[in-house]
């Protein structure tokens, strides 16, 4: 376990595997505004242990990637694609099993869209359909709650790093389903972690100026790759029918429900996500 920064389409993309480079690669791709910590190092080395090498790396805009200015937009999902299919490169992986939460999972229906020899399976975690977004499909939106959680960021003092923990962990919770009791003390620990890596915290906002691509719309039938859908009851970024739609969208897709989880990959889950995505990338 060692990360290192990789030069990847003209940007430095940071990142970090678990495991024996001679066994099946599973490449991890977090959501919006959420470094590599996130996928939790335990999580990251149980995986690892059942004979999978595990890879887990920072998207532009956090971590230790390349980051832009704030408020500013240089790039966009396909691009985020293509530098996930670049760690591969770097990696000397060819063809690698991908699992992607949130953004991640539309990251990775991207990569199966344009680069489908490079990916053995799929795993979507707490996403949705990535396409048009001048197109209705009638799915529920965000819980206005974590709209107006977040609104209060703009009055938070970014410089005080106890503040800024506070107001992370505080929106983690936001995300926490009845199921659960929320890990405070696992949430200020990655927390912690993303304030202290992080080139620009900031920057990680400029991932909400990131939209949809009609060059992907009505792509997902055509996917022939083994993929597993995983999605909370109680998702309040990406409601549950988000889960739904997209594993009526892609053929013979398999779906794991998780009763009363919200929009997250909680320990509580991790044996049942675990034994789900290993016998998905035998």
């Amino acid at each position: 376990m060692s990360e290192q920064i990789l030069n990847i389409n003209g940007i430095e993309i940071c990142a970090e595997s678990f495991g024996k480079a001679n066994d099946p690669t599973i490449l991890l791709i977090m959501g919006a505004m959420c470094s590599m910590v996130y996928w939790d190092e335990e999580f990251c080395q149980r995986l690892a242990d059942t004979g999978r090498y595990v890879i887990r790396f920072d998207n532009r805009d956090v971590g230790r990637s390349t980051t832009y200015e704030s408020g500013t937009s240089h790039y966009s999902v396909a691009d985020m694609a293509d530098d996930a299919v670049g760690v591969l490169d770097a990696y000397h992986i060819e063809r690698a099993h991908i699992v992607g939460m949130s953004l991640g999972g539309m990251i990775a229906q991207v990569i199966a869209s344009r680069n489908p020899h490079r990916v053995l399976t799929l795993t979507l975690q707490a996403s949705s359909i990535f396409g048009d977004d001048d197109i209705d499909r009638g799915l529920p939106p965000m819980d206005e709650r974590i709209l107006a959680y977040h609104a209060t960021g703009a009055t938070l003092n970014w410089k005080d790093e106890e503040a800024v923990a506070r107001y992370l962990v505080a929106g983690s919770a936001l995300l926490c389903g009845s199921k659960h009791t929320f890990d405070e003390k696992r949430a200020y620990k990655q927390v912690r972690q993303e304030i202290k890596r992080a080139n620009n915290l900031l920057s990680m906002f400029n991932h909400a100026q990131l939209k949809g691509d009609a060059n992907y719309e009505g792509k997902l039938p055509g996917i022939s790759i083994p993929t597993l859908v995983i999605h909370g009851t109680e998702d309040t970024i990406l409601p549950y029918e988000h889960g739904l739609a997209l594993a009526a969208e892609i053929p013979n897709a398999a779906l794991l429900t998780l009763e009363g989880t919200g929009h997250e990959n909680h320990s509580d889950d991790w044996d049942q996500i675990i034994e789900a995505i290993t016998k998905h990338t035998v």
